[in-house]
């Protein structure tokens, strides 16, 4: 069984490094295997995908190594990054299942194997397996279990990468004798271990997946039909759908949880197997005079960083029926994959009336803007920049009285004629060139001059603007609301406002949500120049100063400047000239009355009463007014935590300096199985969100608050925190104490789970398992590279 040149005695192998792993001696564990083969998909993907996908499964898994999937381990690894703040010239895309279907495909594009190719022995399995010797460089070189990492580990995002083939191993080695795998985090339990490396002497063979109950067959066959039928109506509708859901996870509403599935583009129609075209971008041209819109199943573990799911179902269909070819209109030809006219929805997508495509985005506009936060992307630093870490967003209501620019008649000319001016950077493509944003730009800033032209003649005719003006989510949808939380080069998105008044809000019209989808998710690529990157950007500052000022034309108007100048302290130079300009109807009344002095607040408490049944629960945690702060459906053991955590999110300023940007607590009850979930979002306030770099220099740490979420919210946990019920005001009071180096050291020392803690797996365990009971179908696994050492 397994064995290896280095240490062929099971005994020395599995020394005392991680003794409170050792449930069976090595030869226990021979015998219990010695009659079972291995199966990839009962015993081995289990352990990958508890200690190994953590870190391993976006376009950030070092070294491209992604191994949540049969296909990305067979892929294997590569020296090649997605990642690199200095390219002045786009790469080749390596999108594991769409730009190789094969290993030689793979090798042709440099991607080196984890497992033994050579020769074919139990031996030659492991001393050829990149996998098998990094397991057991981690068996011979174990951490240290307890105190903080030493700084031999750099784990830092934009670390440099050592990628070593199997024949570079031995220098490897030398150089970092303790960067086994898992990598700065505790070894596999001896189980875990010996079921890999058996797996692996066994040939590594990957046996096939479950096939697709015949239900779920039905229901592919079903919405293929539905997006393959053959009008030009029909064919432009299905273009249009395409180009918004090929980012998300589609799921059947009814169907297993763990079924996901992507739209994509193929050669082959329905019935055949799928052979997906891979463009780079969704409007692209296929280079197909025929291609079919097909439903792939995801074959990649779940994990939290990349999952939205977009559901489909018969009422879904019937609603597609409603807003898309219900509507009088026709379609008497298609519109061109010439970059000009694919790139900017506006003209591409004109014969579909504009509040069809509105109302779609609205129905699901968590989705739509999870698209932007998640999208094709893991790590966003430069995108994610650009937003405040909390605001909310509210949404213009399609076709009201006053709604900007939403007035049907005025709007289809108002973007009709400035169709050049809406369009987006990707536009031009690779052909951008270095200055190629300052085009966009000046288009950006002038449509907001005509916008707020527009917008002044629409309050002239119609009057200043008012609460009805909000999409109310026709009385039950609570898309209508939502809450963006930033944590530094990530975010996360959910129904209802969540937490205080924040500083900020954005009200988002038509034109503006579907330009952030086209420049943050359709027309955004990962393997671009910097070019390309820093385009996108640049023009973002348009989109979220175009969302603001609508939220500015609500307030009061001797209050705007106030209100916009404290979003934008030290604002000076070029930057300062657009930023500025006062583009939010200076000088035209709003048409809300307002009976108090806290503009914002007040005006985000007559949102709430005019969602009604739209509204989620009001956060009874982070925002306890006069009425009783207990949530309704929480156990009594809940409430009385609440109790606790309703005063650890008063802390603000300064007393946070101990806690990381987002966090997960335990809550240890008597009852194990009563254990709390809670989430802490450390919101970081900066004097401006106008320039990429240098959070830091902009910190206003002392106006720096904390949002404390029942459950889970985010996808990257920058550390655990592990409390005895009981000690909660201990541990809160210990926060806010926590000022020198020394009181951290001891506050990380008792409540933490710092890496070196031979016990962070169960965690790991048990957070995943009680996310996937919080949120079901939408849960993933979280990721762990952005876990801290403290």
């Amino acid at each position: 069984m397994y064995q290896t040149v280095e240490s062929p005695d099971y005994s020395d192998l599995y020394g005392p490094s991680q003794p409170m792993q050792r449930i069976l001696t090595a030869k226990e564990l021979e015998k219990s295997l010695a009659n079972n083969a291995i199966s990839y998909h009962n015993d081995i993907k289990p352990i990958l995908e508890s200690r190994c996908v953590a870190c391993h499964a976006c376009y950030d898994a070092p070294c491209q190594l992604k191994l949540g999937s049969t296909a990305g381990i067979d892929r294997g690894a590569t020296k090649q990054l997605v990642y690199d703040g200095g390219r002045l010239s786009a790469v080749n895309p390596t999108r594991l299942f769409i730009d190789a279907v094969n290993t030689q495909g793979w090798r042709d594009k440099e991607f080196y194997p984890v497992l033994n190719e050579r020769k074919n022995s139990t031996q030659a399995a492991l001393n050829n397996s990149l996998l098998a010797k990094l397991i057991q460089l981690k068996r011979d070189s174990p951490l240290p279990e307890t105190g903080k990492l030493p700084n031999s580990f750099d784990i830092s995002l934009d670390r440099k990468q050592e990628c070593p083939t199997v024949n570079e191993f031995d220098k490897y080695k030398q150089n970092h004798p303790d960067w086994g795998m898992p990598y700065a985090m505790p070894g596999l339990s001896l189980k875990q271990e010996y079921t890999i490396m058996t797996w692996l002497q066994e040939g590594a063979k990957f046996d096939s997946r479950p096939s697709l109950s015949s239900v779920a067959l039905q229901s592919i066959a079903q919405w293929e039909q539905f997006f393959n039928r053959s009008l030009l109506k029909q064919q432009l509708v299905s273009r249009y759908i395409y180009e918004h859901l090929f980012i998300g996870h589609i799921h059947f509403k009814g169907h297993p949880n763990e079924e996901f599935y992507r739209l994509v583009r193929s050669t082959t129609p329905p019935g055949q197997p799928v052979n997906e075209i891979a463009t780079l971008l969704p409007y692209d041209d296929p280079g197909e005079t025929k291609f079919y819109y097909r439903l792939r199943p995801v074959e990649e573990t779940i994990v939290e960083k990349t999952h939205f799911v977009y559901e489909l179902s018969q009422d879904k269909m019937q609603r597609y029926d409603e807003l898309f070819f219900q509507a009088d209109y026709s379609v008497t030809k298609l519109p061109s994959y010439q970059a000009e006219i694919a790139a900017n929805p506006f003209l591409a997508f004109a014969d579909i009336p504009k509040n069809s495509r509105y109302q779609f985005l609205l129905d699901d506009a968590q989705y739509f803007v999870s698209g932007f936060i998640k999208g094709p992307v893991c790590r966003g630093q430069m995108a994610l920049g650009v937003i405040r870490d909390r605001f909310w967003i509210a949404f213009f209501n399609p076709g009201g009285k006053n709604s900007l620019p939403e007035m049907d008649k005025d709007l289809q000319k108002f973007v009709a004629d400035h169709y050049s001016i809406l369009s987006l950077p990707g536009t031009a493509g690779n052909e951008l060139g270095l200055f190629g944003f300052k085009k966009y730009n000046d288009l950006a800033e002038e449509y907001l001059k005509i916008k707020d032209t527009f917008a002044n003649q629409l309050i002239v005719q119609y009057g200043g603007f008012q609460m009805d003006d909000i999409w109310d989510g026709n009385g039950v949808n609570q898309n209508a609301s939502l809450t963006i939380f930033r944590h530094f080069d990530s975010a996360t998105v959910v129904k209802g406002l969540v937490g205080d008044t924040p500083l900020t809000g954005w009200i988002v019209d038509y034109p503006l949500f579907e330009r952030i989808h086209y420049l943050l998710v359709a027309g955004f690529d990962v393997y671009s120049s910097i070019n390309h990157q820093l385009a996108s950007r640049q023009y973002m500052d348009f989109l979220r100063i175009d969302g603001e000022n609508n939220f500015l034309r609500f307030m009061p108007t001797d209050q705007r400047n106030k209100i916009h100048d404290s979003w934008y302290k030290g604002i000076t130079g070029r930057i300062a000239s657009y930023i500025n300009t006062p583009y939010y109807s200076a000088g035209y009344e709003t048409g809300i009355n307002y009976q108090t002095t806290h503009y914002k607040k007040e005006f985000f408490n007559q949102l709430r009463k005019r969602l009604g049944k739209a509204a989620v629960n009001k956060d009874i945690i982070n925002e306890c007014e006069q009425e009783a702060c207990i949530r309704k459906e929480a156990s009594p053991l809940q409430q009385s935590v609440d109790v606790s955590m309703r005063e650890l999110a008063q802390i603000k300023g300064h007393d946070l300096g101990v806690l990381p940007e987002m966090s997960l607590v335990r809550i240890r009850t008597k009852q194990g199985q009563t254990d709390q979930v809670y989430t802490l979002l450390l919101n970081k306030t900066l004097l401006n969100f106008a320039f990429m770099t240098g959070d830091n220099l902009r910190r206003e740490r002392a106006l720096d608050t904390l949002t404390v979420i029942p459950g889970f919210l985010g996808s990257y946990p920058n550390f655990f925190f592990n409390v005895q019920q009981e000690q909660l005001p201990e541990f809160i009071a210990a926060i806010k104490n926590a000022n020198s180096s020394a009181d951290k050291d001891a506050f990380y020392s008792k409540y933490g789970i710092r890496r070196t803690n031979p016990e962070i797996w169960q965690y790991v365990d048990w957070f995943n398992a009680q996310h996937k009971k919080y949120r079901g179908v939408r849960a993933g696994l979280f990721d762990l590279n952005r876990y801290h050492n403290l």
